[in-house]
């Protein structure tokens, strides 16, 4: 059976590099979606890729 799914979003601020700001501007028009949403898929793609082994 169909299911409507609502997403729940929260608002945050967040600092940022001017550099990386305009960079991730200048890549999200150019694959034409939000800026939201690439940093969105950026924190969720760093997050299932992040290292987490130990190391002193």
């Amino acid at each position: 059976m169909f299911q409507v799914k609502k997403t729940e979003y929260v608002n945050k601020t967040f600092r940022m590099p001017r550099e990386l700001v305009q960079a991730l501007e200048t890549l999200a028009q150019q694959k034409d979606v939000s800026l939201n949403q690439l940093v969105t898929q950026c924190c969720q793609y760093a997050l299932a890729h992040l290292d987490t082994g130990e190391q002193a």
